[in-house]
């Protein structure tokens, strides 16, 4: 019988994991991973590499005396190795997959100019072709998202929550590919993905559902946040599908943005521990899980509930009941985008105040 990982590649899921550590490079169990789990990409944030990077004595800090290069130095040579290991995949791929993910100092999300040389800071350090650069999805970083493509520089746009914002979102980056057409770039080497977050909306929802207290109410909690975003699957269908500028571009041997499921782990006990994973199973998708909901993945994939041809119609329905409990989800996802900002600036602060005082 084949393994729930295994089931859902076989959909058209790109699995990525959304975690990286020296002790898990060093260890070989991040090759072990792949090899086992249908792992064919790594995905990282300021969260993760405060986590990875505090609780570890496996990183050398006696030959830094500056914070900021002890910090970038560290990650860099942390993706840089990952990529090395990937590199295989991203070879017989031929570039969408293989990919590992590094994110700009998030305390430059709503700074345009410092976003953009930033990523091709960041892109120069790693020095690796199947590096992809993680830029977030603010109203700054999406003029950021353009000029880095244009540069030839693969990207993974992150902190997505509305549909709207999506939508602006792939706009840029069918201008990026056109300005990186223009600029004399090889547009069948440049990839990109939008990274969705998807348990977030939950958290978030659930509260207020809970705080409204009718049966309806209730009756919607860990509903939402599927809906919404298997309706963002649709809107990426429909974009792709009738954009004459993409087309365009494709036809020239340009690579599709692909949707990205973010934070894929369960925040709810009562939940599945696969539900952001089965229910998303759409082709052309990357889902990028932590170690946890990676193994219960392994474990066992429902395909029950997995996406079928009333997805798109109950999840619309979702939505019209919420609107109707007068939850606004435009509410919703302003929050959310704003807190996803501020919680990778506080990471990156405690990441940084933590390496400063190891310094001396």
């Amino acid at each position: 019988m084949d393994n729930g990982t295994k089931k859902i590649s076989s959909r058209g899921v790109s699995i990525w994991l959304d975690y990286l550590s020296r002790d898990l490079i060093n260890s070989g169990d991040l090759e072990k991973i792949i090899a086992e789990k249908n792992v064919v990409g790594v995905t990282t944030n300021p969260s993760i590499f405060q986590k990875s990077i505090t609780e570890s004595e496996t990183y050398d800090l006696n030959k830094f005396n500056d914070t900021e290069t002890a910090v970038w130095t560290l990650i860099a040579d942390d993706v840089r190795d990952a990529c090395d290991i990937l590199r295989p995949i991203y070879d017989r791929s031929n570039g969408v997959n293989g990919r590992v993910s590094i994110e700009v100092d998030p305390r430059l999300a709503h700074d345009f100019l410092k976003t953009k040389l930033e990523a091709a800071r960041l892109f120069n350090l790693v020095d690796r072709e199947n590096v992809m650069v993680k830029i977030p999805a603010t109203k700054e970083g999406l003029p950021a998202i353009t000029e880095t493509l244009a540069q030839g520089i693969s990207v993974n746009v992150t902190l997505i929550f509305s549909h709207q914002r999506y939508q602006e979102v792939m706009s840029a980056f069918v201008d990026g590919i056109e300005a990186a057409q223009k600029n004399g770039h090889d547009i069948s080497k440049i990839h990109c993905v939008a990274s969705f977050f998807v348990s977030r909306i939950d958290t978030l929802v659930d509260e207020l559902l809970e705080r409204n207290g009718s049966d309806e109410a209730l009756a919607l909690r860990g509903k939402v946040a599927v809906s919404y975003t298997q309706l963002a699957y649709q809107e990426y269908e429909g974009f792709f599908a009738n954009n004459a500028q993409w087309t365009e571009l494709e036809n020239a041997g340009a690579n599709k943005q692909r949707p990205l499921w973010a934070s894929t782990g369960t925040k709810n006990p009562d939940y599945s521990p696969t539900i952001y994973v089965d229910t998303l199973a759409f082709a052309e998708i990357v889902n990028t899980m932590p170690e946890a909901t990676l193994s219960a993945v392994f474990d066992h994939s429902d395909e029950k509930l997995y996406p079928n041809n009333d997805s798109y119609k109950n999840a619309s329905l979702n939505l019209e009941k919420l609107a109707s409990l007068g939850i606004s989800m435009s509410e919703v996802v302003e929050q959310l985008e704003k807190e996803g900002v501020e919680k990778f600036i506080v990471s990156w602060e405690e990441l940084l105040s933590d390496i400063q005082s190891r310094l001396g």
